[in-house]
C-alpha cells in the first residue's frame, strides 16, 4: 500500500539540494521492501548521480521487488549521466510512484511509459502539489527557456525601503537578513540597478558557509558603475555580468579588465531592455535570478511580464516621509483594474520581522 510518510522522506532529502542543481531539477528518491526503507538518495549536482542511482547505490539489501518513491518522473535519455530508468529495470523494481511529471521534452511521460512497457507498476502524480513545490525554477525554464524571476525587498509598516534621505539600513532585523542570504543561495543569479550600486555599494555576495555563489548581475545603462565600488574590488572572486546599452566607450576596456562580463543590449527608454537581457541569461544557461533592486526596476520586471515570485520582508517600524521610497515605482498602474495580482504561498515570523512568499499571478486586464 502507497505511503505518504516515504514520499514526504523523498521530498526531505530533495530539499538538501536546494541551490546546487542548477540547472537540472530537486529530485529525491526512498526505496522501501517490506515496509522498511532500504535505500534512500538525492541528486546532489549536474552531472552526479540522480536520486534514484543514489537511493540505489545506498540499498542495504537487494532492491528486487521493492518499491521506489521519487519526486520527479525518472529520466530515460542519456545526459551527462544514464537514464534512471535502465537503473531501475536492472534492479528489478517492481513499483515506481512518482510525484512530478518531468515537463523536459525528453522525458514528458517517456519515463513511466518504459517503466510500464519493461512490466513495472507506476503511480503517477502522488504528493504531486508538494513534489512540483520542490521545482518551480526548472519547470519555468524547461519550457519557456527563460530565468525564473523572483523579486525580494524589505520594507517598513508603511510601505517605505528607506527614509527620506536614502538610508535603508537596517530596515529588517538579522534573522531576515539571514534568510535573505538562503535566498541567495538558491538562485543562479542576483540582479540590481545601477541606482542601488551607486546608493548602498553592495556587495551582492553570499554569505553562507559552502554557499554557491551566485552571478552577480548591474543593469547599468550608460556604465556609471564607480571603479572604487565593492562590485568592480571583488570582480575577480565573483562572477560578474554588467548589461549595458550606449556605445562602448574607454570605460568598457577598463571594466573588462578587471574580470568583468560585459553585455550590450538594446536600448528600451534609456534603459537595458529587461526582456532582451532575460532571453540572453536564458540562452546562457542562467536558469532564476533574484532581483533585489529599487522600485523602479521592480516595476519594469512587473510590466514586462518577467517576475513569477515575490519576496516582502515586512518590518513592524514606520519611516513616514511622502518622498521616502516605496519598493514598486515606475510609472505605476492607471486603473485598479490593472493591479498585479498575488497569490500568497507561504509566510513566517522571523524574530518579529514577517517573511510573506507570493505568487505573481497575472498583471489584471493589461
Amino acid at each position: 500500500m502507497i505511503n505518504e510518510k516515504y514520499m514526504e522522506r523523498a521530498i526531505f532529502l530533495a530539499k538538501k539540494a536546494l541551490g546546487c542543481t542548477s540547472p537540472n531539477p530537486l529530485v529525491g528518491a526512498v526505496i522501501v521492501k517490506d515496509n522498511q526503507i532500504i535505500g534512500e538518495g538525492y541528486h546532489h549536482k549536474a552531472g552526479e548521480p540522480h536520486a534514484e542511482r543514489m537511493a540505489l547505490a545506498d540499498c542495504k539489501k537487494s532492491p528486487k521487488g521493492a518499491e521506489i518513491y521519487v519526486t520527479l518522473e525518472p529520466c530515460c535519455h542519456q545526459g551527462r549521466t544514464p537514464p534512471c530508468t535502465d537503473a531501475l529495470i536492472e534492479a528489478g523494481i517492481k513499483h515506481v510512484i512518482i510525484g512530478s511529471s518531468d515537463p523536459n521534452p525528453l522525458v514528458r511521460g517517456k519515463g513511466a511509459e518504459i517503466l510500464r512497457i519493461n512490466g513495472i507498476a507506476v503511480t503517477e502524480h502522488f504528493l504531486q502539489k508538494e513534489c512540483d513545490a520542490l521545482n518551480d525554477v526548472f519547470f519555468h525554464y524547461i519550457t519557456t527557456k527563460m530565468p525564473y524571476v523572483a523579486l525580494k525587498y524589505a520594507m517598513t509598516a508603511d510601505g517605505k525601503i528607506a527614509t527620506t534621505t536614502g538610508a535603508s539600513r537596517w530596515i529588517s532585523n538579522e534573522a531576515s537578513r539571514h534568510h535573505a542570504h538562503t535566498l541567495r543561495h538558491q538562485y543562479s543569479s542576483i540582479l540590481v540597478g545601477i541606482e542601488t550600486v551607486l546608493q548602498d555599494d553592495p556587495l551582492l555576495n553570499c554569505r553562507l558557509a559552502h554557499a554557491v555563489q551566485p552571478l552577480r548581475i548591474i543593469c547599468d545603462s550608460r556604465l556609471r558603475i564607480p571603479l572604487e565600488s565593492q562590485i568592480l574590488k571583488t570582480a575577480k572572486e565573483y562572477k560578474t555580468l554588467i548589461a549595458y546599452a550606449t556605445d562602448p566607450h574607454e570605460k568598457k576596456e577598463a571594466l573588462e579588465a578587471l574580470g568583468l562580463t560585459l553585455w550590450q543590449l538594446p536600448d528600451e527608454n534609456g534603459r537595458v531592455s529587461l526582456p532582451s537581457l532575460m532571453k540572453k541569461l536564458g540562452e546562457n544557461g542562467i536558469d532564476s535570478v533574484l532581483v533585489e533592486g529599487g522600485g523602479t526596476i521592480h516595476f519594469s520586471f512587473l510590466e514586462h511580464n518577467l517576475a513569477q515570485k515575490l519576496y516582502i520582508y515586512f518590518a513592524p517600524k514606520i519611516f513616514g516621509g511622502k518622498d521616502a521610497k516605496t519598493p514598486v515605482g515606475g510609472s505605476g498602474v492607471l486603473e485598479p483594474k490593472d493591479t498585479f495580482l498575488l497569490k500568497l504561498l507561504h509566510s513566517q515570523q522571523l524574530d518579529g520581522d514577517i517573511l510573506l512568499e507570493y505568487e505573481i499571478e497575472s498583471n489584471g486586464e493589461k
